[in-house]
């Protein structure tokens, strides 16, 4: 069993930073491909970002690209998140995942974890 704590959310204005964290336990997390999920009120859940578990293949959202890095690293058995000029439109509740996957992480159906989420709201 792996368990996800995810921290770092919170209310930020329109253009500011905020940097997301999932502690992992329970399994190696070496193992696992990673990634972030988010899903804002009345909208379906979307990928946000995903890190392969050699961190060799990085995968972001359209949406996000050239504003947010997924990073992790394996002494603290942690994943981050960094979001610089968030926008309004970035507000949801993020999800951490883990995936005991090859090849990066599978379809939202098929991943094996999920954190509680933590939400993130930018205000404009």
């Amino acid at each position: 069993q792996v368990q996800l704590a995810e921290s770092g959310g919170g209310l930020v204005q329109a253009g500011g930073s905020l940097t997301l964290s999932c502690a992992v336990s329970g399994r190696t997390f070496r193992n696992y491909a990673m990634g972030w999920f988010r899903q804002a009120p009345g909208k379906e859940r979307e990928l946000v970002a995903g890190i392969t578990w050699s961190g060799g293949t990085i995968s972001y959202a359209d949406s996000v690209k050239g504003r947010f890095t997924i990073s992790r690293d394996y002494a603290k058995n942690t994943v981050y998140l960094q979001m610089n000029s968030l926008k309004p439109e970035d507000t949801a509740v993020y999800y951490c995942v883990a995936d005991r996957s090859s090849s990066g992480l599978r379809t939202q159906g098929s991943i094996d974890y999920w954190g509680q989420g933590t939400q993130v709201t930018v205000s404009s």
